[in-house]
């Protein structure tokens, strides 16, 4: 037996590998990401960055039928991508086991939304485990997976940033279990037309009478009695955060999260005056509770939006368990006041931006020339939105900032209070984001006959989650060569009547380009394309600034450059910062910025 600190996220994978996993499917999203990066090198697997969330679990509907462990692993928002084969999968069930491994965040650390991935599970009548640390991430992917074949179900990993991130101890053996199962044809089963889809939707609902009986006798609900005043029913991470806050208190820790073990937790309000449920986010477990008609307290006091941590869980019902119970302050002691440090309020602000030499800079630079209106994807460049680029108009998610250009090229089409934005519709978009939901949009807009550009920033790789191949870097997750995407060619195909390639370090190519094809009445595509400067690194000399030249004009200032700042009446530029981009030099209209001579 080992013991190792792992983070979740390596502990899934390790569990995966040694519960037989032969074919895992992600696209990559903060904070699951690292799921697949782990597998992938691990002997036996077959791995893969998928085009999106979507074609990821379909890719693995089909191994799991065909007989092999599949693991599937996406983020929150991924879900909702994802949803549409989600739904009808429990229906046509698996051969071999299937996990979809989802990862939450609370706090949006890097999300657009705070979505809680639970009520998926609930909607789509499908198991669901949420480990509280790494040993029990480890250990519930080959339960899950052993679940899954049981009741020919898929079942949901459900995890969160904290339990993703952290590191924890796990024992484990490192062996690997062969799951090798037989195809065999079923199309009535596994073939939904009406006529089928009406036969198995019963058998959905009584596999579900059934997984509660499972979570009843699961190793993974357990109690921990301690005190006979203050009873706490949680989950994942949460759970970490309620025993910390409240060590006197006993807590029913629930891992097989969906179908609820009802008779356990009856039992185990019985002890109580009334329940205390800490959870983040939707008050999905004490509406279950509550559903069952016992007395819990949740929501009313823990907020429901933002992350958890012991202190707010203290500070939330330590005043409502004093009042309950007589204890004070609910068993919680107050930590002593830390006065020498400041308050997070008073630390100086420091908003995100692009990097020094980011290729996006140079893109909005020439988008805010033209006095674009910008519809946008997630990714780096979303960044934009803040001053002095201002870049960015709108933006929801992947794949919609192409629809939403065409909405708002149709809208001020025939609109009077909009006269002359017409021709103002940018829309923007990485060249993974492209791939992943962009291109049925290009299509629409094509089809349509919409006068728009759409930009795609291709920095050759998925640079927000930490510069993941994708089907046109050339490169597969398991590190071997494979064919390049061609965007250009791609657009071309999909019938886009003017595609051109700019360089985003070259601003008068950049700017024209935006400019005449802004001007054109017709759908085209500018790719510009330089690869993401922290992958490539400095690629030359920095630049300075000539203070005797310099009139304080701050127009290079503009570009919103971390490398650039005002030194009294004059610019000046930190070498150290300077990837050597030379944006700043050209935008200088005195010619002050220059590259230092002799740089080595």
């Amino acid at each position: 037996m080992k013991r190792a600190l792992f983070s979740g996220n390596e502990a899934v994978a390790l569990g995966a590998w040694c519960a037989g996993v032969r074919v895992a499917a992600a696209y990559p999203g903060t904070p699951s990401t690292e799921i697949l990066e782990e597998l992938a090198r691990r002997p036996g697997v077959y791995c893969e960055w998928s085009p999106n969330e979507k074609v990821a679990l379909e890719v693995g509907i089909g191994s799991c039928l065909g007989g092999a462990r599949t693991l599937v692993a996406m983020k929150h928002v991924g879900l909702n991508v994802a949803a549409d084969p989600w739904m009808t999968l429990p229906y046509i069930g698996v051969n071999a086991g299937l996990v979809l491994a989802v990862a939450d965040d609370p706090g949006m650390h890097s999300s657009q939304n705070e979505q809680d991935s639970r009520y998926y599970a609930r909607m789509a009548k499908v198991p669901m485990l949420e480990p509280a640390d790494s040993a029990e991430c480890f250990a519930m992917v080959g339960a899950a997976l052993e679940l899954s074949e049981r009741y020919d179900t898929p079942v949901m990993l459900r995890l969160e940033t904290r339990v993703s991130h952290s590191r924890t101890v796990v024992e484990y053996r490192e062996e690997r279990r062969e799951v090798d199962l037989p195809y065999e044809k079923d199309a009535v089963k596994r073939v939904m037309i009406p006529g089928h889809a009406r036969l198995r939707h019963p058998v959905v609902i009584e596999r579900l009478e059934k997984l509660q009986q499972e979570s009843e006798r699961s190793p993974f609900n357990r109690v921990e009695m301690r005190s006979t005043r203050i009873g706490i029913v949680s989950s994942g991470v949460c759970y970490q955060y309620a025993r910390e806050a409240f060590p006197e208190a006993s807590v029913l820790r629930l891992g097989f999260v969906y179908p609820l073990p009802e008779k356990m937790l009856r039992e185990f309000a019985s002890h109580f005056h009334r329940l205390y449920v800490v959870e983040e986010m939707e008050p999905w477990i004490e509406e279950g509770l509550k559903a069952m008609g016992l007395d819990v307290v949740g929501k009313a006091r823990i907020p429901r939006d933002g992350e958890l941590d012991p202190d707010v869980v203290a500070r939330s019902l330590s005043e409502l368990l004093e009042m309950d119970t007589g204890v004070r302050g609910g068993g919680w002691s107050p930590p002593p006041e830390r006065g020498e440090l400041p308050e997070e309020s008073s630390l100086p602000a420091r908003p995100p931006v692009m990097c020094p030499g980011c290729p996006h800079r140079g893109l909005f630079y020439a988008l805010r020339r033209n006095r674009a209106v910008v519809s946008s994807d997630i990714g780096c460049y979303t960044l934009s939105v803040l001053p002095p680029l201002s870049g960015i108009d709108c933006q929801v998610c992947m794949g919609a900032g192409v629809g939403m250009a065409l909405g708002l090229e149709k809208a001020f089409a025939s609109s009077e209070a909009n006269a002359g934005k017409a021709c103002k519709v940018v829309g923007v978009l990485g060249d993974s984001t492209f791939i992943h939901g962009g291109i049925t949009g290009l299509i629409d807009m094509v089809y349509n006959r919409t006068p728009t550009t759409i930009i795609i920033l291709d920095n050759r790789t998925t640079a927000m989650t930490g510069f993941q191949d994708h089907p046109g870097t050339g490169r597969t997750l398991m590190g071997e060569e494979t064919h390049a995407l061609d965007l250009a060619e791609l657009a071309r195909a999909l019938g886009v009547e003017s595609v051109r390639v700019v360089d985003p370090w070259d601003l008068a190519q950049t700017e024209a380009a935006v400019a005449e094809e802004m001007a054109a009445p017709r759908t085209s595509v500018i790719i510009s394309r330089r690869s993401c400067v922290l992958r490539e690194h400095r690629e030359g000399a920095p630049y300075r600034v000539d203070v005797e030249r310099c009139d304080a004009c701050r127009r290079c200032m503009r570009l919103g450059c971390p490398a650039l700042v005002m030194r009294g009446e004059a610019a000046a530029v930190d070498e150290d910062l300077c990837v050597g981009c030379s944006l700043c030099a050209q935008v200088c209209a005195r010619g002050a910025i220059e590259e230092v001579s002799g740089h080595a």
